[in-house]
């Protein structure tokens, strides 16, 4: 027996294709709670974030004077030698530490050793001459008192033609001595006044003989002096022959080489010290009214991204950077363009962010310095 189907295809069909439509209109009013949900979510969680920034800021960020033109500095020490010569040995490599004290470079020496024994002979030969000098001083002053005992004996001798020629002078006049006697002893008592007057004049030029040798004494003596002075100065010139580095730290930008002659001025090296690097940042001018020593800083280092570390304000720069540059800025003419000026503020590191030895001279550094803290205004 056979069945008509048609119709029943036909409904079959009509509520195949209905269903669909009826499971999206079941939907639509699942997915628009869901909707609303993350909506409010995204609004509440930028609701948050804006206030904890905003809360951040009025705690925090509208006392901070910020800056990334600050970078990491040191007193970088330029090795030059004060003598001329040829380089004879680079004791020391690119990069390489060094301890206060250590060799860098030796230039020739043979020359200044010859000047320092040079000097040192003179000094030996002027030593004898002050001896020699010093001997005829001693010398003299025997002589002169030579002369002074020459001098008494002439004077007891006058003394004695003088009552000589008297007495017979009185017996000449009372006919009791010949007038050859009188003749005899007025020649005696004239002999008796030369001899007088030649010993007065030895002990003169005994004396004048010995201020002569004692000036000749200061004077060599002066010039020992001098040739002791040159001494040093050959002394201090052999030993600048020998570079050394000035302090613990590392070595760069080495630029000699054995063999070269180098002359005073020439840069051979840098040393860069250790434990000595700081940061100087350069704030504008509309920043640093409550920027002050003493203040708190927090300093990050694009080399560094995850290093954040506090540094203090050592001190601010007396001008601005532009006048400390090789042609500072004349505004003074007719056309003038108004230029936000910045001024130099050294911040000091703490011990432990230089312990590892990470940071360099030179590396880009963000400052941060809170204004609430530091010195009061007048300091």
């Amino acid at each position: 027996m056979a069945f008509d189907t048609s119709d029943d295809d036909s409904r079959g069909a009509q509520s195949g294709a209905g269903a669909p439509q009826g499971d999206a209109a079941d939907g639509a009013p699942r997915k628009r709670p869901l909707k609303r949900l993350v909506l409010g979510a995204v609004i509440l969680a930028g609701l948050g974030y804006g206030g904890m920034q905003g809360y951040g800021w009025w705690t925090t960020g509208r006392f901070m004077e910020t800056t990334d033109d600050a970078y990491l500095q040191a007193d970088i020490s330029e090795i030059s030698p004060e003598v001329t010569g040829n380089i004879t040995e680079v004791a020391v490599t690119g990069n390489q530490a060094v301890k206060a004290g250590d060799v860098l470079f030796r230039i020739d020496d043979g020359d200044y050793r010859i000047a320092l024994d040079k000097a040192r002979a003179e000094v030996a030969t002027q030593k004898q001459t002050l001896a020699r000098i010093s001997a005829q001083i001693d010398a003299s002053v025997a002589a002169v008192a030579q002369a002074e005992a020459t001098q008494r004996s002439a004077e007891a001798a006058l003394k004695n033609a003088r009552s000589t020629a008297e007495r017979v002078r009185n017996l000449n006049s009372s006919s009791f001595a010949s007038q050859a006697s009188l003749d005899d002893a007025t020649a005696a008592l004239e002999e008796a006044e030369a001899q007088a007057a030649n010993a007065e004049a030895s002990v003169r030029s005994a004396n004048a003989n010995v201020a002569v040798l004692k000036a000749q004494y200061a004077e060599a003596e002066t010039q020992s002096r001098s040739l002791d002075l040159a001494v040093d100065q050959a002394q201090r010139d052999l030993d600048r022959t020998v570079l050394r580095a000035p302090y613990d730290g590392v070595v760069a930008n080495i630029s000699g080489e054995t063999g070269e002659l180098v002359s005073p001025g020439t840069l051979l090296a840098a040393v860069v010290p250790d434990g000595g690097l700081y940061v100087e940042a350069n704030f504008k001018e509309t920043q640093l009214g409550e920027i002050r020593p003493g203040a708190t800083a927090r300093l990050s280092f694009d080399m560094l991204p995850g290093l954040e570390v506090d540094g203090e304000v050592q001190s601010l720069a007396p001008a601005t950077g532009a006048l400390f540059s090789l042609l500072p800025p004349e505004n003074a003419t007719g056309n003038f363009t108004k230029v936000v000026q910045r001024v130099p503020v050294r911040i000091a590191l703490p011990p432990e962010a230089l312990e590892d030895g990470r940071l360099r001279a030179g590396l880009s550094t963000i400052v941060s310095v809170d204004t609430r803290t530091g010195g009061s205004t007048g300091s």
